[in-house]
C-alpha cells in the first residue's frame, strides 16, 4: 500500500504552529476555516487570543484535538488539556529542531569557539578507535590467511619447481 505523501490536513481541531506575526512561535488550534485562504485559530493555553490567521502564516502539525465546529474558547481549553497538546509539541521533532536553533542563533564567539573544539576533539577520538580497530582487523585477517596456507586450504606456494 503506497503512503501518502501528506500526513496533515486543515482540519478543525488541527494544531498548527504560528509562524509569522504578533504571536510566532505559538500554537494554535484550527477552529474554523473562513475561506482558502484563512482560518479562525484559537490557542487559549499558549496565549494566542480567536483571530483569523492565514494559511502562509500557519504551519500544521500531526496533533490534533477533538473539538466541533466553531466551538467555544472553553471547550477548545478542556480538549487541549486532556490532549495534553503542549507536553506533546515540546517532545516533538520539530520542537526540538527550533529550540536547537534557537540555542545557536544566541550563541556568542567564545561559545562558537567552544563548539568546534569539543567537535574536533570528538572527531580526533573517533578517528583514532577507527584507526586502533582498522589495525586489529587487519592483523587478525593476516593471521587467518597464514593459518590458511599452513593448513594447506589456502592456496600452494611455490616455494621450487618441480624436480624432473
Amino acid at each position: 500500500m503506497p503512503r501518502t505523501p501528506l500526513r496533515t490536513y486543515v482540519e478543525i481541531g488541527r494544531v498548527a504552529y504560528i509562524t509569522s506575526g504578533r504571536y510566532r512561535g505559538k500554537l494554535c488550534s484550527i477552529v474554523d476555516v473562513i475561506d482558502q485562504n484563512r482560518a479562525l485559530v484559537d490557542g487559549p493555553c499558549s496565549g494566542v487570543p480567536r483571530q483569523p490567521v492565514s494559511f502562509k502564516h500557519l504551519r500544521l502539525t500531526r496533533q490534533k484535538i477533538k473539538i466541533p465546529h466553531s466551538t467555544s474558547t472553553r471547550v477548545v481549553r478542556k480538549n487541549w488539556e486532556k490532549d495534553e497538546v503542549t507536553q506533546k509539541w515540546q517532545e516533538s521533532t520539530f520542537a526540538k529542531k527550533l529550540a536547537a536553533r534557537q540555542l545557536k542563533k544566541s550563541m556568542n564567539d567564545f561559545d562558537r569557539f567552544k563548539l568546534k573544539r569539543t567537535k574536533q576533539l570528538m572527531n580526533r577520538m573517533v578517528a583514532v578507535r577507527f584507526l586502533k580497530l582498522k589495525a586489529l582487523a587487519k592483523k587478525a585477517a593476516k593471521k587467518e590467511k597464514e593459518e590458511k596456507q599452513k593448513s594447506g586450504k589456502g592456496p600452494l606456494l611455490r616455494s621450487a619447481p618441480p624436480a624432473s
